[in-house]
């Protein structure tokens, strides 16, 4: 995948879920919808990642550890004249890693595989309340064009 002497980015594996959770659930909206504790739905959720060749679930590792994760989803489509789109999901750093550009290398990551996979745009959704995540993803080229809307189920 990508490595430099300090870091790399590889594909997840059921080892590395205990961490990947562990940070999903670290931050307010995260503490409120995931359970550390029960790991079984997670494993169930990986296996479909891995065996769907359109998700790329990525973890980055550091000295033996893995200090982020990030979900890559490749779309076919119609619209756009049949183009094909990559949607960035659950994005996390490591809070120790935070500010040492971890997050601008994973996202640049995922540009650079959406271009090797032909995508012609590359978008993702940000809760409204992490406005320093909004700031980040201006700063690298995204722009705030749409109104995400959800329905939970």
């Amino acid at each position: 995948m990508t490595d430099t002497p300090e870091l790399t980015i590889r594909p997840a594996t059921e080892a590395d879920a205990p961490a990947i959770v562990a940070m999903l659930a670290d931050d307010p909206l995260g503490a409120t919808r995931e359970s550390p504790d029960d790991l079984t739905p997670y494993f169930a959720a990986l296996k479909r990642l891995t065996d769907d060749p359109n998700q790329h679930l990525v973890v980055a590792v550091r000295a033996d550890r893995v200090v982020g994760t990030l979900q890559l989803t490749i779309v076919p489509g119609l619209s756009r004249k049949g183009a094909t789109r990559s949607i960035v999901e659950g994005v996390r750093v490591h809070a120790d890693e935070r500010g040492s550009g971890l997050g601008t290398r994973f996202v640049e990551w995922a540009v650079e595989k959406s271009r090797a996979e032909n995508c012609a745009l590359v978008q993702l959704t940000s809760d409204v309340t992490r406005t320093d995540a909004h700031r980040f993803y201006e700063r690298l080229g995204f722009t705030a064009s749409h109104v995400g809307f959800k329905l939970q189920l």
